[in-house]
């Protein structure tokens, strides 16, 4: 299987990419946090960001959903990198189940080593689960290259831009990196 990772700043659009994809027949895996604090909030829990149970949530469901893919060429909204990403920014220490996803994805190497890094659209539209100003959402970006990097993946760069020409751009290097037919 091949698993492919959309990262980077909040609010910069790899939701609606994932989107397209789908449409065009990827198999594609949603966002674990996005859907965390939707049910936190759904039960009456503002802000569950603020208690380190999250991330144990968060890393559950990503790996529940890495699990329960089932197609051969699979495109992520988010990896367990983005949930280091996240305990850095919000000044946490790694907590045990977070250490052991990122020791069993490396090691069983899960995720493609080229990870698309959708960059900022030049600003950052609150929601109910994205509380980050812009100015925040930049140095979250930050933290994410960097938690990529440091476990040896490589960005690239899917540039601000309309839809069309992000979705292009992923596609276009996912076909280029797929095996090609023996010649005859």
């Amino acid at each position: 299987m091949r698993r492919y990772v959309l990262t980077g700043t909040p609010g910069a659009g790899k939701t609606s990419i994932l989107r397209s994809l789908h449409k065009l027949g990827y198999g594609v895996v949603e966002e674990a946090a996005t859907a965390v604090i939707a049910r936190a909030q759904a039960q009456g829990e503002g802000q569950p960001w603020t208690r380190p149970a999250f991330i144990d949530q968060i890393v559950a469901l990503q790996r529940r959903r890495q699990l329960e893919a089932t197609d051969s060429l699979q495109v992520f909204d988010r990896s367990p990198v983005c949930t280091l990403a996240l305990t850095t920014y919000l000044g946490w220490s790694v907590p045990p189940a977070l250490a052991a996803e990122l020791e069993r994805i490396t090691f069983e190497e899960v995720y493609e080593r080229q990870v698309f890094f959708v960059r900022n659209l030049g600003f950052c539209e609150p929601t109910a689960a994205r509380r980050i100003s812009f100015q925040d959402s930049l140095a979250f970006e930050k933290i994410h290259e960097d938690s990529y990097r440091s476990l040896g993946y490589e960005l690239i760069d899917i540039p601000a831009g309309d839809l069309a020409h992000r979705v292009a751009a992923v596609t276009a290097t996912i076909a280029g990196a797929l095996p090609r037919p023996p010649a005859e």
